[in-house]
């Protein structure tokens, strides 16, 4: 089997997922090759001894996005592959060049409408369903995603594969002090949603004085969120051990305008700990009792939710405890890795 995943963006979730992917077919035997932008993803690959083939994308649509689709035809005609699985929306382009003739996974991880406004949220409305004609299987990762879909008009064949994450790595871990500490992980953007998390951070610190923010990640709103002085917030970058931060957690939280379904709570319920989160697409099929879903951007909900499990550890604990076994039986990277395996499979097999 010789498969090409493209992907632009080449860090944070999408790149773990494939990354995932493409490690997992390697060890099946597969011919598998990633195209990409340099990062993250691919050093990764690189160490790994997955061949990577340079791609120089933008994150968005542009001027060059023709030359872009223009330059992956070329390399997609050389390597001649049996299967080509498209991550998110930017590589999902790539099905204007294609068009079927050969065998095409489409991996949104997130509706690019969802995240777009205006007349660009209706453009890709009316992509999106054009492009069902040149998707053999589309696969999302949470039920809310394939609905969402739907709605849009999106008509291609589907199939639903859960995030995974890897559950003998994450593992829960004593919290090392008493301080009541909240966490959140992500790159520092719209989407991510932190500036909506600082504005309820105050009214946590009213319930609970001595509550701490640790922010981790980095991003395009970096300057700006760093403007203001928040007290208890503690800003940190980029990091390659979340685990470390999940680990001084009493609750971990998502404040997310939108996702397809989030790895953050995955990870967070592996690592034993509570969750809250805006009620976003995939959060409650990943979190059911778990930790707590507030409705979307109501900031005193969520401090009103940080505020209940850093002043009552118990229930925290008790959520992270039923989050750990949750995860286990219905998140773990493995059974996202065979699941994604057997459908490209059985894709290519009908194709021949």
């Amino acid at each position: 089997m010789k498969v090409v995943h493209v992907t632009q963006p080449v860090e944070a979730g999408v790149a773990v997922v494939v990354l995932a992917l493409a490690r997992d077919q390697q060890r099946r035997g597969w011919d598998v090759r990633i195209a990409c932008p340099p990062g993250w993803l691919t050093d990764q690959a690189r160490q790994a001894g997955i061949p990577v083939l340079p791609w120089h994308a933008t994150r968005s649509p542009g001027p060059r996005t023709a030359l872009e689709l223009k330059a992956l035809r070329k390399t997609l005609k050389t390597i001649d592959p049996d299967v080509v699985h498209l991550h998110s929306s930017k590589a999902g382009l790539a099905r204007l060049v294609l068009r079927g003739r050969t065998p095409t996974l489409f991996q949104p991880h997130l509706w690019s409408f969802r995240i777009a406004g205006g007349l660009l949220s209706r453009a890709c409305r009316f992509w999106e369903a054009r492009a069902s004609r040149w998707t053999d299987l589309l696969v999302c990762v949470s039920d809310d995603e394939l609905t969402a879909g739907r709605a849009a008009g999106v008509t291609a064949r589907a199939e639903v594969v859960c995030n995974g994450v890897d559950t003998r790595r994450l593992r829960p871990r004593p919290k090392e002090n008493d301080v009541p500490t909240a966490v959140c992980v992500g790159r520092l953007a719209h989407q991510k949603g932190q500036d909506l998390l600082l504005d309820a951070w105050p009214l946590v610190r009213d319930r609970v004085p001595d509550a701490r923010l640790l922010l981790v990640g980095d991003g395009p709103l970096k300057d700006a969120l760093h403007t203001t002085d928040h007290p208890g917030v503690h800003w940190h970058g980029h990091s390659d051990t979340p685990a470390d931060f999940y680990a001084q957690a009493d609750v971990v939280v998502l404040p997310s305008r939108a996702e397809g379904m989030a790895l953050v709570p995955l990870e967070a319920m592996a690592c034993g700990r509570s969750v809250v989160a805006f009620d976003v697409e995939g959060v409650r099929q990943s979190l059911d009792d778990a930790g707590e879903v507030v409705p979307r951007q109501d900031t005193t909900a969520l401090a009103q939710a940080i505020a209940l499990r850093l002043a009552d550890p118990e229930l925290a604990a008790a959520e992270g405890k039923r989050g750990r076994v949750r995860a286990e039986a219905l998140f773990d990277r493995d059974r996202m890795t065979d699941q994604i395996t057997t459908l490209t499979e059985k894709l290519v097999e009908g194709r021949r």
